[in-house]
């Protein structure tokens, strides 16, 4: 099961194990001898802590060891950030052996209480059982989501074949169409129908649907219910009129106000935090290619509206290393220096972009800036590409997070569907989770190039 928050779709059962453990969070260091303001302090640390690590994340996908390496990263990082709150405001602190037991619990009942989780409950148990009405080109959409990680939240039960369409779908996932479907979905305990038919003209059922409406099944668009499971506008499913008359997309002043003023606020905080790790690596770059070589990289990138501007970034290549052209990096580029690979890995080289931001050119959060010599490219190649430049490019963004660093056009494709998705929902709230999220990028350098 899942809801919408601020535009953005929750899973229930994360949800409720964010609860539970935010509960016991609290408890660990009351059972270490805590007062109340610490305690909170350090639970609100170490929830924010375990979500950026990716642990209430649909898409994560480690191992058991790796669980419990996150969770001591969480817990250890929720422990520096309470320190620090505490050396401000002793009033509201602990000691750091109160703290060190308060860590130690903490550890204890996050892996305990995600053991019990996924061992006895179980996110199974609140999976939705959705019946597709199509079984061809439409329809075919769903047979290519990832079983695991786009479709965690419900169950195919079957597929039925809509009146035009060209079957597509294995015939051991298809039913007969239901005399009765609205009696049918209520013996199947189906929770909703995806309708996926490729010609709505012909012979719609909508008495039928109407029926199942009226008796609490819902009944979704394709595009609506692939946008809630894949996290991204999957442009086979969507039209013109479906983004012309759907909701989204909203830019009111307001939200670009708030959006502005964290982006300011929190870029300026970055960036006297990041100063002695810059000053460390334009010191590196010289020492490495010496005094003459330039330290920052300015690259002509397509922001807002379309506008042109000048991305910044520490130098990760050899001098003159595209004298040839545009060219997409590729794994272990050899174009790379030796701090340069070590930058790119650690995101380290996309700290100046700090300074873009201040200056109104990028966002913290957004689609990545392309160069104008792809844009052109894929403008024609990509439909709605244009979409993702109706807010500012971003340092980190959405397609970061779901999909790895992208070098042809099907991965422009890919990253393009989860651009549009966060344009179309983004809200303060979807933005700051984006944040929060890609500390988890950093820190296991996912996507590096």
């Amino acid at each position: 099961m899942s809801f919408r928050l601020s535009k953005m779709h929750l899973q229930l059962p994360f949800v409720l194990l964010a609860l539970v453990e935010a509960s016991f969070l609290l408890i660990a260091p009351y059972l270490a001898g805590a007062a109340l303001p610490a305690a909170i302090i350090f639970a609100l640390f170490s929830l924010a802590s375990l979500f950026a690590v990716g642990l209430y994340s649909i898409r994560q996908r480690c191992s058991a060891e790796g669980v419990v390496v996150r969770v001591v990263t969480a817990i250890t990082n929720a422990v520096v950030l309470s320190a620090l709150v505490y050396f401000f405001l002793p009033k509201l602190g602990m000691s750091r052996g109160t703290l060190a037991l308060s860590a130690a619990i903490a550890v204890l009942f996050s892996l305990t209480i995600r053991t019990l989780f996924h061992g006895v409950i179980g996110e199974h148990r609140f999976k939705r059982r959705a019946l597709v009405f199509g079984a061809g080109r439409q329809a075919a959409c769903l047979s290519e989501l990832r079983r695991r990680a786009d479709l965690r939240g419900v169950r195919l039960v079957a597929f039925v074949a809509a009146e035009g369409d060209e079957v597509t779908i294995a015939a051991e996932r298809m039913i007969d169409r239901p005399p009765d479907l609205h009696h049918w979905s209520l013996q199947n305990q189906i929770d909703e129908i995806v309708v996926a038919m490729d010609d709505r003209r012909r012979a719609f059922p909508s008495h039928e649907f109407l029926e199942c409406r009226l008796a609490g099944i819902a009944v979704l668009e394709l595009s609506t219910f692939l946008e809630r499971e894949a996290g991204k506008v999957r442009l086979a499913a969507v039209n013109p009129s479906s983004i012309i008359f759907g909701d989204g997309f909203q830019q009111s002043d307001l939200k670009q106000g708030l959006l502005r003023g964290f982006d300011i606020l929190v870029s300026l905080g970055m960036l006297v935090l990041a100063l002695p790790v810059m000053l460390v690596t334009a010191l590196a770059i010289v020492v490495e290619d010496g005094w003459r070589a330039p330290v920052l990289f300015r690259q002509l990138r397509v922001g807002r509206y379309g506008e042109l501007f000048h991305v910044l970034k520490f130098r990760s290549m050899r001098v003159g290393s595209e004298q040839g052209g545009a060219v997409w990096a590729a794994p272990n580029d050899p174009r790379n220096t030796k701090v340069g690979s070590c930058i790119r890995k650690t995101r380290i080289d996309e700290l100046p972009q700090l300074i873009n931001v201040l200056r109104g050119e990028m966002s913290l959060v957004g689609p990545r800036p392309e160069r104008p010599e792809f844009v052109t490219q894929f403008e024609q190649s990509l439909p709605y590409y244009r979409g993702r430049h109706v807010v500012r490019p971003g340092i980190t963004g959405w397609a970061q997070l779901c999909y790895p660093y992208g070098a042809n056009e099907k991965d422009a494709l890919e990253k393009l569907q989860y651009d549009l998705y966060y344009v179309k929902n983004r809200s303060l709230l979807f933005y700051l989770s984006i944040l929060m999220q890609t500390v988890e990028v950093v820190l296991w350098t996912k996507g590096a190039r």
